[in-house]
């Protein structure tokens, strides 16, 4: 028997989040680029980030036919959210007179290194990269490394260096409620034992 679901968040109707879900602008465009196995996921934070962003778009795919209107709408100027050794710091484009295009890869390392690999278009692209040190509340999942953040943390960390000081704080509301109730779920025990530090 399956859960009745609700279908703007995917969540089951019990623990809907779109109440906690803002609406927020920015000045920056968001084009979310997810791989097939995150949009099931429970939790998937990409969508909550398309939801909560006005001048946002998630895509789900593997590979991208319509990646060249895909980066270059009127206007802005396309940028990949992902780590490499020429990425410039997110701060360089922080007052630009054109705004950006913010591309992110959702799902693993590993997915996301394949969906470049996928799309040459794509890997070519001008990398951006946040300032190191943040901290993820992502308290369900080991991090791969110091300074991993999910999805929804990576963007909202972007945003807030791109259009200070408007904050961006909200879109991580559903986010917590999420894990909070991930480990409601568990059990604190079954969390200590698991994910405690």
């Amino acid at each position: 028997m399956s859960r009745n679901r609700c279908a703007r968040c995917l969540r089951p109707q019990t623990h809907c989040l779109c109440p906690l879900i803002p609406s927020l602008d920015s000045r920056t465009r968001v084009l979310l680029l997810q791989h097939p196995c995150e949009v099931s996921h429970a939790l998937n934070t990409a969508r909550l980030a398309a939801l909560g962003l006005n001048n946002a778009e998630l895509i789900v795919g593997e590979v991208f036919e319509d990646l060249p209107t895909l980066l270059n709408p009127p206007g802005y100027q396309a940028r990949l959210l992902f780590p490499a050794d020429d990425a410039q710091p997110m701060q360089a484009y922080a007052a630009t007179d054109k705004p950006l295009l913010l591309v992110v890869p959702d799902g693993t390392w590993r997915k996301a290194r394949k969906m470049l690999h996928l799309n040459p278009l794509l890997a070519a692209l001008p990398r951006v990269t946040l300032a190191d040190g943040g901290v993820s509340r992502y308290r369900l999942r080991k991090a791969p490394g110091p300074g991993a953040l999910s999805t929804v943390e990576a963007i909202v960390q972007a945003l807030q260096v791109l259009e200070a000081p408007t904050s961006f704080e909200p879109l991580l509301r559903p986010f917590e409620a999420l894990i909070e109730g991930q480990i409601a779920a568990m059990g604190e025990e079954t969390y200590q034992k698991n994910h405690g530090r």
